[in-house]
């Protein structure tokens, strides 16, 4: 396989005026992520228009800025597949998102495969090729890397163009390309939102705590997150979450009582246990009205039932329209729209449900405020068809 090896910085300024102008780029990258804050990038490859291809080498060359500045700027759609960090590496570089990102694994849902597909799977499904599977655990960041793990980093972009050339019709046939466009912004939308966000919340477990308990874990959070960033380390090797989650749950600043919590016995956090104390003690100093809110829980048995119900609809109908039903809402989802809609919240939500906006509201959430409403009713037609669930409008008949 021809291709460019691209070492320095020279290399990579002629490679970036070569895609100058080119109408599609697609890329992919590998990087290591266990033992940093942030994944380490070590490898990007590309393919464009023109018969490019090439492989840059993160890690011997000095400033990977005007690529992503060349990538950010120009006509040119960009290509690549699952592209979350890949969408990230370029947002936290320059402050900029790739020309009209293109996700392979959100079209392919959105198109009636199943989503979130793997790269294989896609290539086998729509060109019936096969690739291979042998370096899936390579270290990225080693060097020097093999022909064969080349070889391998470059068989995640040579099929991308291809795969999206068909999808691209497929959607046109669905009349789903607005929807998809709206939703690759709304996806960036979500990434570049997320680090602003309140990612405390993420942790798991976090559904068992008090609010004193909630204040508690994110004293501790934002502890490990400035540590692990100073230190360049991943958070959970510098404190689990469980660790934190029961610390918050004693919600007692007691050195010796939290050094009795299971999984405190390593030397590195035996030495932290007075700076576990202080993180409770600026928690429990705060006021009533300073501490987290636990936000909505209704729990309602009959609530618990009606979304099951909702649930099994909406994955009816976005079998029959052939979306995946996991793009188009979640079981949280859905349950956002019938607290919404049942006026079940004390207090307004901030913002409308996902599933009442956009095409979301077009599949599914027209239909659940109908159902909800009891303008339409749904029913079992053939049992043993692949589509057993019947909307029936009462005034204009069979939907």
């Amino acid at each position: 396989m021809k291709y460019e090896d691209i070492t320095t910085d020279q290399q990579l300024e002629k490679l970036c005026k070569d895609l100058t102008g080119a109408s599609w780029i697609a890329f992919d990258t590998e990087f290591v992520s266990e033992r940093t804050y942030r994944p380490k990038l070590c490898l990007v490859q590309v393919a464009a228009d023109g018969d490019i291809l090439a492989v840059i080498d993160s890690l011997a060359v000095n400033d990977m800025t005007p690529f992503w500045e060349m990538l950010a700027t120009g006509d040119h759609e960009t290509i690549a597949h699952a592209g979350r960090e890949e969408f990230l590496f370029c947002q936290r570089a320059i402050d900029k998102r790739p020309s009209q990102l293109v996700d392979i694994q959100l079209a392919a849902g959105m198109a009636g495969f199943e989503y979130p597909a793997g790269y294989g799977s896609l290539v086998s499904k729509l060109l019936r090729q096969r690739v291979a599977k042998g370096e899936t655990r390579t270290d990225w960041e080693r060097r020097p890397l093999t022909s064969r793990q080349i070889e391998y980093a470059l068989a995640d972009v040579t099929h991308l163009k291809q795969m999206w050339d068909l999808l691209s019709k497929k959607l046109a046939g669905f009349d789903r390309l607005p929807w998809f466009r709206e939703e690759m912004i709304a996806w960036q939308d979500r990434l570049s939102d997320a680090a602003q966000q309140q990612r405390w919340r993420r942790t798991s477990g976090i559904n068992s705590l008090s609010e004193r308990g909630l204040a508690i874990l994110r004293e501790l959070w934002i502890w490990r997150d400035d540590e692990a960033s100073r230190r360049d380390r991943p958070p959970k090797r510098m404190l689990r979450d469980d660790l934190m989650i029961e610390i918050a749950r004693r919600g007692s600043p007691d050195v010796k009582q939290i050094g009795a919590t299971r999984g405190m016995e390593r030397g590195d956090l035996r030495r932290l246990l007075p700076t576990f104390s202080a993180c409770v003690e600026r928690a429990l100093a705060l006021s009533d009205d300073e501490l987290p809110n636990r936000g909505p829980r209704e729990k309602a048995p009959q609530l618990t039932l009606l979304c099951q119900f909702l649930t099994s609809a909406l994955n009816s109908v976005c079998r029959s329209a052939q979306i995946a039903p996991s793009i188009v809402g979640t079981v949280a989802d859905v349950r956002e729209m019938a607290i919404n809609r049942l006026n079940l919240r004390k207090e307004p939500a901030e913002e409308p449900p996902a599933l009442s906006n956009g095409w979301r509201a077009e599949i599914v959430g027209n239909l659940f405020d109908a159902l909800l409403s009891g303008k339409t009713a749904i029913r079992i037609g053939d049992p043993l068809s692949d589509h057993p669930l019947v909307f029936d409008n009462g005034q204009d008949g069979e939907q």
